[in-house]
């Protein structure tokens, strides 16, 4: 059984592949390598994001913050392992305020461009 991610809040600043409805629904990551490898892999990756901090790593699981440029305001992105079905999901929220004007959303599909191929 996969971890369960935290449900979106009702505020448009939060994706999540295990939300439906609401506009915050988005499609997860899908890997071909081991478990081990799409983890490294990955992380590699989020690693060269600006502002990108690795805070938590427990097997399947990652826990990042990114703060942003000039407000200095956080979001938190968790991405958790399905190895069942070879799959990424994750949630990419604010931790403050009520609109992001996209940015998790942005974040999310800009990272899945980058890992497309290469997990």
């Amino acid at each position: 059984m996969i971890r369960s991610l935290q449900p979106c809040p009702s505020s448009p600043n939060c994706v999540s592949t295990q939300a439906s409805g609401q506009g915050h629904g988005i499609l997860p990551y899908r890997y071909q390598k081991t478990l081990a490898e799409a983890k490294e892999t990955l992380k590699t990756i989020v690693a060269d994001l600006p502002r990108a901090k690795l805070v938590e790593e427990d097997g399947d699981y990652l826990h990042y913050e990114f703060t942003s440029l000039l407000l200095r305001f956080v979001d938190d992105v968790e991405f958790v392992f399905d190895d069942a079905t070879r799959t990424i999901h994750f949630r990419s929220a604010s931790r403050t305020g009520y609109s992001d004007l996209g940015v998790n959303r942005r974040r999310m599909e800009e990272i899945r461009v980058v890992v497309e191929g290469r997990l």
